[in-house]
């Protein structure tokens, strides 16, 4: 069976993703755009061999319209002959985006492709895609109640699994410290590309990234999704869900030149590492967010590996309740989750997340000589990708 290798991974920096963040006066096609080109211009490609583009965007309506994946590659000066497609799994896109790349290429269908993912949370607000939208009664007949929003998720995980407000904060706390020290000392040097951003100096730093940050300074935010109505339905939560422990807004683009094993070697380049696994599931979509938990578990079953045989885990910290649940279940090392940091500190542009995971695993595996790392994010609807790699 043919290998899929990963030979390059980069990213743009995270901008906040509100009107003013570093990245705001950047159309995001322009903003993936520049991942795309410099891709190339790492590898020493021509446009004309990438077989396809495959990107992953969650808001597709108004500058993330038209086929977004699309309208990059023209503007990243792509032969015209290349395709490309847009992916929505909602917060896993780029991942599902990179899992169907590596399984063309290992079923022959590519031989060099790009996943890619972008999101600008600052000019197409998380959920207007959804604007104007009605329940089905199919839904609405399964789920009387009403299903709830992500933030309310996140509140009943923390529930479900006791943790307290002072444990959330610890958790994002030690995200940006994480964060900070991985960037203090270069660990995202090789994957982060400059964007310049209108007419100030180019952005070269996650904006997210908040060195400073401590149990005591998130402990005075308010609970950021209670209401009256919410309150009353959901009388015992706690809402223990803030800004400070929930993953920002954010703008940014990422992307990752997939291949064969074989192709790799005729044009010289060096994989990085290979696709050893893939795993999706579906979960209960109230809960929502703890689909990671039976995505790894499948994905272990699938390998024969242990939780202890990988060297590193990054889990997206789309609220601190989510890996915090991950962690207590598979009875994981908390010093494998995250070394650098999560989205927490780092962002969270839903649809170019699961390629900066995935450039965020390889790194930390170079670096420390580890060999295998698995990958996983919770989706809205109540999904979840896992992936497994070993590096090369």
């Amino acid at each position: 069976m043919r290998s899929a290798v990963i030979v390059d991974v980069v990213r743009t920096p995270s901008g906040r993703g509100k009107p003013g963040g570093a990245l705001s006066a950047v159309h995001p096609v322009d903003l993936v755009a520049g991942v795309l080109t410099s891709l190339l211009e790492r590898s020493g490609l021509e446009s004309r061999q990438i077989d396809d583009v495959l990107m992953g965007c969650v808001s597709q309506i108004g500058d993330q319209s038209l086929n977004i994946a699309r309208q990059a590659v023209l503007a990243a000066g792509f032969d015209e002959t290349v395709p490309a497609v847009t992916i929505d799994r909602q917060c896993g896109s780029s991942q599902q985006a990179a899992h169907f790349a590596a399984q063309g290429v290992i079923a022959g269908a590519y031989d060099i492709v790009i996943a890619a993912g972008v999101e600008s949370m600052s000019r197409v607000p998380l959920g207007s895609s959804a604007h104007g939208g009605t329940v089905s009664q199919g839904v609405a007949h399964r789920y009387p109640d009403g299903l709830v929003n992500q933030g309310v998720s996140a509140e009943l995980i923390a529930q479900r699994w006791g943790f307290d407000r002072e444990e959330l904060d610890a958790f994002s706390a030690e995200s940006h410290r994480r964060a900070a020290d991985a960037w203090t000392r270069g660990a995202f040097d090789s994957q982060v590309i400059p964007v310049l951003a209108g007419d100030a100096d180019a952005v070269a730093f996650d904006e997210t990234v908040r060195a400073g940050t401590t149990v005591d300074s998130l402990a005075g935010l308010k609970s950021a999704f209670r209401t009256d109505a919410l309150a009353a339905r959901f009388p015992d939560l706690g809402w223990r869900i803030t800004a400070g422990n929930s993953s920002p807004l954010t703008d940014a683009a990422s992307a990752v030149l997939i291949m064969s094993e074989e192709k790799a070697a005729e044009l010289g380049l060096t994989p990085r590492a290979r696709f050893h696994s893939f795993a999706v599931v579906g979960d209960d979509p109230m809960m929502m967010l703890t689909g990671p938990i039976p995505a790894t578990r499948r994905i272990l079953e699938r390998t024969g590996l242990g939780v202890d045989d990988l060297d590193a885990y990054e889990v997206n910290e789309a609220f601190a309740s989510v890996p915090l649940a991950w962690l207590r279940e598979l009875g994981a090392d908390p010093a494998k989750l995250n070394p650098w940091g999560g989205a927490i500190a780092l962002g969270h542009a839903v649809g170019a997340s699961g390629t900066r995971l995935l450039g965020t695993l390889v790194s930390y595996l170079e670096a420390t000589g580890g060999r295998y790392g698995l990958q996983t994010m919770c989706e809205g609807g109540g999904m979840a990708n896992a992936t497994v790699i070993e590096r090369l």
